[in-house]
């Protein structure tokens, strides 16, 4: 897949939300999983105030893909980002 970025004009939508106390951690685990998927993603959300929502924020034209590819990871389970990881290491050349 060829990484798409956002347009200049193009508005950055969320994609995920939340306000839970392991938002942060859920957001950044979606980014991950957007990044590893070449949709281009950024976590938006306080630094000082953890209580305060935290969302996940794609290009516009890439919502339903990025909405698809949480889904799809979130059906997987753990157990598949564990083998995704190993599989995105092992095509870098990670030891």
């Amino acid at each position: 897949m060829m990484r798409t970025d956002p347009l200049p004009d193009e508005p950055l939508l969320p994609v995920f939300s939340s306000s839970n106390h392991d938002a942060e951690w859920e957001a950044m685990t979606i980014k991950g999983i957007l990044d590893a998927s070449d949709i281009p993603a950024m976590v938006v959300g306080p630094s000082v105030l953890p209580s305060l929502e935290f969302q996940v924020q794609v290009p516009e034209h890439d919502l339903e893909r990025a909405q698809q590819v949480i889904d799809a990871a979130r059906a997987a389970g753990p157990s598949a980002a564990v083998e995704a990881e190993a599989q995105g290491e092992a095509d870098a050349g990670v030891d």
